[in-house]
């Protein structure tokens, strides 16, 4: 398999992505191509142990910033590391793209430079989250601010095709969010959507309420773009709440430094569970590519294991599967 990497994209680029992406070559037994300013790029190679890898540099004189508009900055900078990686994955000579780049770039590159898969109208921003129970998935976390019934149904066939074949759930649950479990709770949107999922996907369980959504009992939750970010960034914000509000209360005498120190490897284990960088980042579901959005702030175990997650989707032929679903829904 081969990866492009868009390196010089991310907080930490391109010294964290270079470092996760070798490192992720090594392990994971992938090629890579690194695209980006080509000089930066083979001095920071130099800094690390490439024998034997399969690692290609790909010249590019442009960087999109987060501050530029997505959709002009695809358009204008033709030469940016990320534009040329869309390009090398649209041509075929790689199998799919990872970046921790702009968000608004990357689903602007996703739909204008390889466009939908035939028969999706909408593509998705599909992150995996930590939950108490095991990961779930959130399809849309932010590609889609408004939404039709039948968006979120092919929201909801990507998602079961990439629970089980990504994260490994057999027969994945499905759930709406919604501000109540009974079918007739919520808007018309939500009302309307309950009926056409309930009628066409197999996994569906009903609707499911924010409180009930960190179980990660039910592995896909389905819901329109605007609703889905406010839902990730609302779990980001509670959780380093959380770690913060405790860490504060252990330093705050004696006797509860004693027993945070006590306590050290639960707390570790803990954090471990719910960290980003086990997971690597969100795919784009519903375009013909492969395209993985790192965190902007990845470091390079967060990079590699967005590598990895190409890897595993690549592997599940996810692309293929989803294709299967839409003309199994057609037929019906």
């Amino acid at each position: 398999m081969k990866v492009v990497i868009d390196a010089m994209g991310g907080d930490k680029a391109p010294f964290e992505i270079i470092k996760g992406a070798v490192d992720a070559a090594r392990e994971l037994n992938v090629d890579l191509i690194l695209v980006g300013k080509q000089e930066i790029i083979q001095e920071e190679l130099k800094k690390h142990n490439i024998e034997g890898l399969n690692i290609e540099v790909v010249n590019a004189t442009e960087i999109i910033e987060n501050n530029e508009s997505p959709t002009m900055a695809i358009r204008r900078k033709k030469d940016s590391s990320l534009v040329v990686a869309f390009k090398l994955l649209k041509e075929g000579r790689a199998d799919a793209l990872v970046s921790a780049g702009s968000t608004g770039a990357i689903l602007a590159g996703g739909i204008f430079l390889l466009g939908r898969i035939n028969g999706i109208d909408r593509a998705a921003l599909t992150p995996v989250i930590p939950g108490k129970n095991g990961p779930f998935v959130i399809v849309d976390a932010g590609a889609n601010a408004d939404c039709k019934p039948n968006n979120l149904l092919q929201f909801a066939l990507m998602g079961e095709v990439y629970a089980n074949k990504v994260l490994g759930i057999n027969n994945p649950k499905v759930g709406l969010a919604n501000i109540g479990a009974e079918e007739e709770k919520g808007n018309e949107l939500t009302k309307q959507s309950y009926r056409i999922l309930k009628e066409n996907i197999k996994g569906f369980v009903g609707n499911i309420e924010g409180r009930d959504i960190p179980n990660g009992d039910v592995q896909v939750v389905v819901c329109d773009g605007f609703t889905g970010n406010m839902i990730l960034k609302v779990y980001e914000g509670v959780a380093a709440t959380i770690f913060d509000i405790l860490k504060s209360e252990i330093m705050s005498s004696t006797m509860t430094k004693i027993g945070g120190m006590l306590l050290k490897p639960v707390f570790k284990k803990f954090k471990r569970k719910f960290d980003y960088t086990e997971y690597g980042g969100a795919i784009l579901l519903g375009v013909e590519g492969l395209v993985i959005k790192a965190h902007g702030s990845s470091n390079a175990k967060a990079f590699k294991n967005a590598i990895r997650q190409a890897k595993n989707a690549f592997d599940g032929k996810i692309l293929q599967d989803i294709k299967e679903e839409l003309n199994r829904i057609n037929r019906e």
